[in-house]
């Protein structure tokens, strides 16, 4: 029966078993504990001030004997005086013993020892005004004649201690019983645990922990030395590197999902872009022509002049904005040749000169050698430096400094590179919008379209290479561009 239960069912239950025993005899030893603290307390409290309560009138009693004795012998009045005040410490030890008193027993005798003392203190004080008034022979018969009184009241006061004696045996008797009872159920409760710590061990050592030692013996491929008397920690190591394989497989599929939805993206508005050469392209090169022959044919004046000038520059720059759209929306065709990086730079710096004085941009090439040739388009990589020179212009608004650094490095997992960095002195990117940066359609420019940093990173990807920015806010911004010197190295993306 108990072989038909899951492993799980049987762990729980056998630790709910032992929480249980615990919890009961932790509860049993605060039970026993208050039991004991309320008996100690009773004992304090009431028991033993009883007790000694009834030594107190035991005492009173026989010391005014004594003082009665003491008068009728040298007739000294101190001894009257002390007689005076062990009468009332009698009384007030007898009142003490009424609160203290708890049942009907122990209340009768105090009712005894009262009434047979005050029957007592007449007759003793009788005896005192016989020895006072000389009559000796009188006095001394009375005293002798009151002594049974005196003993009876004795065996009252010690009646009722023996009752608080009594009380405190049998309460002893019950905390011995209560005690053995105890020991008894801890010597159960001990059993039980063992029992069940053995079957927990017995389970844990042959279908948790043997199952473990096989799996780890059958996953350390490896057979690392160290590892044979340690099973959890061989099948944690096993388990870490399935998690990184698994971490890995997820990357590559969540970089294979970017590009698909990329590809889509690209498809969708390669849709668009057919659509809008057709229905935007065409109307505007005949507003152009139109406006070309206006401004030959009429005769216009100064302000028509510079309104058409105007119009002139915006439909110049949807013009521009449509190549853009249309530049992005179409897979760039790849037209390879055997090239060095450093013409295309050189090139681009050639084409944008006038622009960069424009601008007031000094830069500044440093290059040891130039770079190996490679399978590239000259063009597209002319493109991408003249993408990423004109933005730098644009952002130091007040002139700057563009470092150009071209190296040659081997990278660990990408191996040989060629690295060309591009470093302004404007200011900088916020680290918020840097993630953003290369995303289609965002600009931080007024009338940019938000796809230039697009398509140069995507260029740079189809040669199997990678643009990254490094920018902190007020120092500049950098843009790396790795190219593999083997045209069939590819290039992950982080």
């Amino acid at each position: 029966m108990f072989h038909r239960i899951s492993l799980q069912t049987r762990i729980l239950l056998i630790l709910g078993a032992l929480m249980f025993i615990t919890a009961t005899g932790a509860i049993i030893s605060i039970s026993h504990t208050y039991v004991m603290d309320r008996y100690i307390n009773k004992f304090l409290e009431t028991d033993i001030q009883a007790i000694h309560a009834s030594q107190e009138l035991e005492n009173a009693l026989v010391m005014q004997k004594g003082y009665v004795t003491y008068y009728f012998q040298d007739k000294d009045p101190v001894w009257l005086e002390e007689l005076e005040k062990h009468n009332a410490s009698f009384e007030t030890w007898l009142k003490r013993a009424r609160q203290l008193a708890e049942t009907e027993k122990e209340r009768n005798i105090l009712n005894q020892i009262d009434s047979q003392y005050v029957r007592y203190s007449l007759a003793r004080d009788a005896v005192v005004n016989f020895y006072k008034q000389g009559h000796a022979e009188q006095g001394y018969n009375l005293h002798k004649s009151i002594r049974g009184q005196f003993f009876e009241i004795i065996d009252l006061c010690r009646k009722f201690k023996t009752a608080y004696v009594d009380r405190i045996s049998e309460a002893r008797e019950a905390i011995k019983e209560r005690a053995a009872l105890l020991n008894a159920a801890a010597i159960g409760g001990l059993i039980m645990v063992m029992l069940l710590g053995f079957l927990l061990a017995y389970i844990l050592l042959n279908q948790i922990l043997g199952p473990i030692r096989r799996l780890a013996s059958d996953a350390d491929e490896r057979k690392l030395p160290g590892m044979e008397g340690n099973e959890v920690k061989a099948l944690s190591r096993r388990f870490q590197n399935l998690i990184h394989d698994v971490d890995q497989t997820r990357t590559k599929l969540e970089l294979s999902q970017e590009h698909l939805q990329q590809a889509e993206k690209w498809a969708l508005l390669g849709k668009l872009a057919a659509g809008v050469a057709h229905s935007v392209r065409n109307p505007l090169t005949s507003v152009k022509m139109r406006l070309f022959s206006m401004e030959r044919t009429l005769s216009l004046t100064d302000s028509e002049k510079e309104d058409l000038e105007v119009i002139s520059e915006e439909i110049k720059h949807i013009d521009i904005i449509v190549g853009n759209f249309l530049e992005f929306s179409r897979p760039p065709k790849l037209k390879t040749q055997r090239i060095s990086p450093s013409d295309s730079v050189d090139m681009s710096l050639q084409l944008l000169k006038h622009r960069l004085e424009s601008y007031d941009v000094k830069v500044k090439l440093i290059r040891d050698r130039r770079l190996p040739e490679i399978q590239a388009d000259p063009d597209q990589l002319k493109e991408v430096f003249i993408n990423l020179l004109v933005n730098a212009c644009e952002a130091m608004v007040d002139g700057g400094h563009i470092l150009i650094r071209e190296t040659r490095q081997v990278l660990e997992q990408e191996g040989p590179v060629l690295m060309i960095e591009m470093s302004d002195d404007g200011p900088g990117i916020p680290e918020s919008i840097q993630g953003k940066l290369f995303q289609p359609f965002f600009s931080t420019k007024e009338e940019g379209t938000g796809l230039g940093l697009s398509i140069a990173q995507r260029m740079v990807e189809e040669h199997g290479g990678s643009l990254d920015l490094e920018s902190i806010e007020g120092k500049g911004a950098t843009f790396r561009i790795r190219l593999p010197v083997s045209g069939e190295v590819s290039w992950e993306k982080y």
